[in-house]
């Protein structure tokens, strides 16, 4: 009873700093767009969507991967491995995210003509603008995978109030920081929207700081306590760092690839949508208007219903991992059971609602504009929140109990799907063939794990 109540509030802690985040991030595109317009979202998109990318190539997974080791050996009674772990992790995370950090800088140029092969309209975002957006984001990277890692390892001990913090904290300072200069840049020094938004995508940095201060403070508080545990320690492995790092990457690759999955679709959109329409079915400005409304302004009103799945995916791993490695059955099977009884109580509601009152609610919340588009693509984009929030928690318990290679099969094969065909069907249907196959591999994830869950049961607990 005590782990189920550990579950249910750390997810009730996570679940309030998901939503408080997802909602702040909401509220904030509003007055964001009226300032740089739907154009400007695109722009702020064409910088983002890489740097998810390389964010998660840069900590590989290793965050939650950290949170399953930690919480695999403190059940153990071995408080020490994790903790050793965690101190090496420090050093890695803070080479590799350097190293994306470099790596997206110098290829920002590189990257513009993938995105729009010749932006040239004059309504439209301009070469130099999409290169300096992508660098001033890029600085990011050596701060996130940091305070990521952080994070994870407080989630080893089932202690969702640090990453719960911090997140809310980190998204407030973002927000505050993109309001505060585009609003500058524009309003007041009539500067140009490739400058503001470039100065948006740099408050990731700027929000990060925040986070990690946060964090800081939780480590200095609990450094102490955490201390004692390690002298108390049961047990003591004596794992060597390539013992650990072996077995680390074998949760950490798995897991990396699983976190890619939103961005990865986004990315093959991101690298397709406007050289596909550019010239044949629109201009530059409609297509990237189209583009913003399909990456972002509808996909943050869908990311709102997903926040329990981003909250219960977190505080899933560390405790379905604990209940597999002391092969108790009966309360592996209830926290599963509890978990999908929640998402579906919740997102299957929400994903009808936003689908049948599509238009009105764009129009309430980013305005008439933009209604047709808006309100077309968001009432086809609107049950994605279900698909993506059954794999999230889905991905998670799996992880817990090492059949992640599952998840990794089934979503590999919605990318490829969705790889060969989407410029196909973006060039027959117009910006709905974007969404058309990002429904369509979900529905393949979705189908395979259903097929799994079947089988949950018969699978045994080593």
């Amino acid at each position: 009873m005590m782990s189920d109540s550990k579950l249910m509030r750390g997810t009730m802690v996570l679940t309030a700093a998901t939503f408080a985040s997802k909602i702040l991030g909401l509220i904030y595109i509003f007055p964001f767009t009226a300032i740089v317009g739907q154009t400007g979202i695109a722009l702020y998109s064409y910088g983002y969507l890489p740097y998810t990318v390389l964010l998660s190539l840069a900590t590989l997974g290793v965050p939650l991967a950290v949170s399953k080791f930690v919480s695999k050996y403190h059940a153990l009674g071995d408080y020490r491995t994790g903790h050793k772990l965690f101190k090496s992790g420090l050093l890695f995370m803070s080479i590799t995210g350097l190293l994306a950090f470099l790596l997206l800088y110098f290829a920002a140029p590189y990257l513009v003509p993938l995105i729009i092969e010749d932006p040239t309209d004059t309504k439209g975002n301009s070469f130099d603008d999409i290169v300096f957006t992508i660098r001033m984001v890029s600085v990011a990277l050596i701060v996130v995978p940091i305070m990521s890692i952080i994070r994870g390892y407080f989630q080893g001990f089932q202690s969702m109030g640090p990453t719960a913090v911090s997140q809310v904290v980190e998204q407030i300072v973002r927000i505050v920081f993109i309001l505060a200069v585009t609003f500058s840049i524009v309003q007041v020094m009539n500067g140009s929207v490739g400058l503001a938004v470039g100065f948006a995508t740099f408050a990731a940095f700027v929000g990060a700081l925040g986070g990690l201060t946060v964090l800081l403070v939780y480590w200095f508080k609990r450094k102490k306590h955490i201390h004692e545990q390690i002298e108390m320690s049961k047990v003591d492995h004596n794992l060597s760092l390539k013992s650990m790092y072996k077995e680390l990457i074998a949760y950490a690759l798995p897991l990396s690839f699983v976190g890619l999955a939103i961005p990865l679709y986004q990315l093959i959109d991101l690298f397709t949508f406007n050289n596909t329409l550019i010239g044949t079915i629109m201009s530059q400005e409609e297509s990237e208007t189209a583009f913003a409304v399909f990456s972002n302004t509808a996909h943050k009103i869908v990311l709102i219903p997903m926040a329990l799945a981003t909250a219960l995916s977190i505080t899933l791993l560390p405790t379905i991992t604990k209940s597999y490695t002391t092969n108790d059955r009966e309360l592996l099977q209830r926290q599963i059971t509890q978990t999908y009884q929640i998402i579906l109580f919740l997102t299957i509601p929400a994903a009808v609602g936003l689908s049948v009152l599509a238009y009105p609610a764009f129009g309430a919340l980013y305005g008439v504009s933009d209604l047709e588009i808006g309100g077309f693509i968001l009432r086809y984009y609107a049950p994605i929140t279900l698909f993506f929030s059954l794999f999230a928690v889905t991905a998670a318990i799996l992880q817990g109990m090492n059949k992640q290679k599952y998840a990794v099969l089934a979503l590999g094969v919605g990318l490829l799907l969705k790889l060969v065909t989407n410029s196909w069907l973006l060039s027959i249907i117009g910006p709905l063939g974007g969404y058309m196959l990002l429904t369509s591999a979900i529905q393949h994830q979705l189908l395979s794990r259903c097929g799994l869950l079947g089988n949950l049961q018969s699978i045994p607990i080593h």
